[in-house]
């Protein structure tokens, strides 16, 4: 889920060629409460900024954290245990889910499930590219979470092509809405993300024109969640 402001090249992503975009929104995040556990200090808790909660878990091992846009949510994700991987209790539409994050304070995962929160990133990759959660860590160590959340969607695009599901779901306006159809400063981005960028549009194209749907979801409610991503 898109918790902090995307990078300056990715405030405006309108390209060359292309009517001028309104500039996305930079608020400093829709999470006002952040979670925190840390096992090793037996501690927990709230904080109502990231700033704070930074402060708390930074070069922490085994720390782990989330935002979330109330404090009832916050409260439940720790007395849940404080996984990542926990499912939502809403009851979610049939589909792909993908996201991306730094949760785990190994560099950016990424992850690609059904709406129970089933792994789904076998089917698209190999079983040596996959951690003991299921997940893929990007192995790029410049990779920022809008680089993964990109990436996500292109695995969540294979895997809907071999199952021949019709429904996405993904929680960053920033991919989802502009990158994924080509909407970008490409000039003020990494060579790599143009590239990917460029294909994921033609996947998403192609899945489109099969009747296929990518929709926006609260990162709060998606099973794919890889915890805070900064």
């Amino acid at each position: 889920m898109d918790s902090r402001p995307p990078e300056f090249s990715e405030k405006n992503p309108g390209g060359r060629g292309r009517p001028a975009l309104k500039k996305l929104s930079i608020m400093a995040t829709k999470n006002k409460f952040y979670a925190y556990i840390i096992p090793s200090l037996k501690i927990k808790g709230i904080a109502g900024s990231w700033a704070a909660c930074e402060k708390i878990v930074s070069g922490i091992a085994g720390a782990r954290y989330r935002g979330f846009s109330n404090r009832e949510e916050a409260g439940q994700w720790l007395e849940s245990g404080a996984r990542y991987d926990a499912k939502p209790a809403k009851k979610l539409k049939e589909g792909i889910y993908f996201d991306a994050g730094t949760g785990r304070g190994n560099g950016v995962e990424i992850s690609v499930t059904d709406e129970k929160g089933k792994n789904l990133l076998h089917k698209a990759l190999a079983a040596k590219e996959l951690n003991r959660f299921g997940k893929h860590r990007v192995d790029r160590v410049s990779a920022t979470n809008n680089y993964g959340e990109l990436l996500a969607l292109r695995y969540a695009l294979i895997v809907a092509d071999h199952d021949g599901v019709k429904n996405i779901f993904g929680d960053s306006k920033l991919v989802i809405d502009y990158w994924s159809r080509w909407r970008m400063k490409k000039k003020e981005l990494p060579e790599e993300t143009v590239r990917l960028a460029h294909e994921v549009a033609e996947m998403r194209d192609a899945f489109e024109k099969n009747g296929g749907v990518i929709e926006r979801i609260s990162g709060a409610h998606n099973p794919a969640d890889l915890g805070f991503h900064r």
